[in-house]
């Protein structure tokens, strides 16, 4: 039972015309589906991925119009990654970013990587991290957009980074429940504080790392727009799913049990710190109700909502982002 690296990471837009617009038309991502939150189906859900929506790619979006911002604090998903090929492709990135008027950063060492921290339309802490030929969890697809070259656009999710005021249980959970292992540390670029720490899982690598930062001068964190509301990690397929089920149901922390999402099976739950933990499968993905040609262009509903679909779409707004 190995995880195999992140699967997805799912944040809170206000906006979603201008989080559509950001993430295909700037960084040149994908939209792979076209949704509804299932927990709350007056609501959209967005996934943008590479060229297939492979796992390991995905960064989405639940719309919550008129959200408020998010107060940075502890207990968050406090950055997410994104892959590129290399160095290279950061100074396209950063002169991309100067273009278009994109909050951005100098390029910095994070974790031995070189690495471009920016942010969206609504303060959602990004980072692109470049690959430079680093062995481990395999790069995604690019999706081809004529103004960002092939060489230099997105592959996938690179590392999550977890800010927390104590570091020891959140570590515990990773390492003694979900097999992650510790391989090192690296300085906080935000002043003198303790070391972050890097775990990793499966293959290694950019794609399966999740680093924890202690911060013991914040506040809870406070979420709404641009806020990280969970990250979930990689599991093969539905027969290692259910040991899964099974682990989480013996370490007795509070979970969700499996929940059907369609395009994969999930399980929910907080670590001790607070965070918002998923395990989701491969399979069978988001080609399971679309052509690979046309994802993400029409309202997708899985299985159990579509008798419903009259009713969802009368309650959600409209919405033109194609």
């Amino acid at each position: 039972m190995n995880l195999l690296g992140l699967h997805h990471v799912s944040i809170l837009t206000g906006k979603a015309e201008k989080n559509f617009h950001f993430f295909t038309e700037i960084l040149g991502m994908r939209l792979v589906k076209k949704t509804v939150n299932q927990d709350n189906t007056t609501s959209y859900h967005l996934f943008y991925g590479d060229a297939k929506g492979n796992p390991g790619t995905e960064i989405t979006f639940f719309d919550i119009p008129g959200l408020g911002r998010t107060h940075e604090g502890v207990s968050s998903i406090s950055s997410t990654s994104l892959r590129v090929k290399n160095t290279e492709s950061l100074q396209f990135w950063k002169s991309r970013f100067e273009s278009l008027g994109v909050k951005y950063s100098e390029i910095e060492k994070r974790a031995n990587r070189d690495t471009l921290a920016f942010e969206d339309y609504e303060g959602t802490k990004l980072i692109l991290v470049a690959d430079n030929g680093e062995q481990g969890v395999p790069a995604g697809e690019p999706w081809q957009k004529e103004d960002i070259p092939q060489d230099h656009a997105i592959l996938g999710l690179g590392p999550v980074t977890l800010t927390v005021s104590d570091a020891k249980p959140t570590s515990e959970v990773l390492t003694k429940v979900l097999g992650f292992h510790y391989v090192g540390s690296y300085p906080s670029l935000k002043g003198n504080f303790p070391a972050i720490e890097v775990y990793t899982t499966g293959e290694g690598g950019a794609g399966a790392e999740v680093h924890i930062e202690t911060r013991n001068d914040l506040p809870k964190e406070r979420i709404g727009r641009g806020g990280v509301h969970h990250v979930a990690f990689r599991v093969p397929n539905k027969e290692e799913f259910n040991n899964w089920v099974n682990r989480l149901r013996e370490t007795r922390l509070p979970n969700s049990g499996e929940v059907e999402r369609y395009y994969f099976k999930a399980l929910y739950f907080r670590e001790p710190n607070g965070i918002l933990f998923e395990l989701s499968t491969d399979t069978p993905g988001f080609g399971a109700d679309e052509p690979l040609e046309t994802l993400g262009e029409k309202l997708a509903l899985p299985p159990f909502l579509e008798p419903k679909r009259a009713e969802i779409e009368a309650k959600l707004r409209p919405l033109e982002i194609n």
